[in-house]
């Protein structure tokens, strides 16, 4: 079992990525997903759930409108979209399957001009 993501850099303000979340050994379509950052001497936060079904979302209030996350079941995948980001949005994010307790290695996110 196993996550990888990818997609993090370093962007101005304003700009947008998109973070991807493969996953291995399981499928993210039976499974609660979710994304969660971390800067250094500071917890982890969570910051957008998926659930199993799609229908449901939930949003840190600071990203609400900005960032979406997503599933794609054909490519095993979760997502989230960042748009308008912000330097206090700059951290390593991590996903993970909440219900498996598996998390994934992390991608920094670097939001500076």
């Amino acid at each position: 079992v196993q996550l990888v993501e990818s997609g993090g850099g370093l962007v101005q303000p304003g700009g947008s990525l998109r973070l991807s979340c493969a996953a291995s050994g399981f499928t993210v379509s039976g499974s609660v997903m979710s994304w969660h950052r971390q800067v250094p001497g500071k917890e982890r936060e969570l910051v957008a759930i998926i659930t199993s079904t799609g229908r449901t979302t939930y949003y840190l209030d600071s990203i609400k409108g900005r960032f979406t996350i997503s599933r794609d079941n054909a490519k095993n995948t979760v997502y989230l979209q960042m748009n308008k980001l912000e330097p206090e949005d700059t951290a390593v994010y991590y996903c993970k399957a909440p219900p498996i307790g598996v998390w994934g290695q992390g991608t920094q996110v670097t939001v500076s001009s």
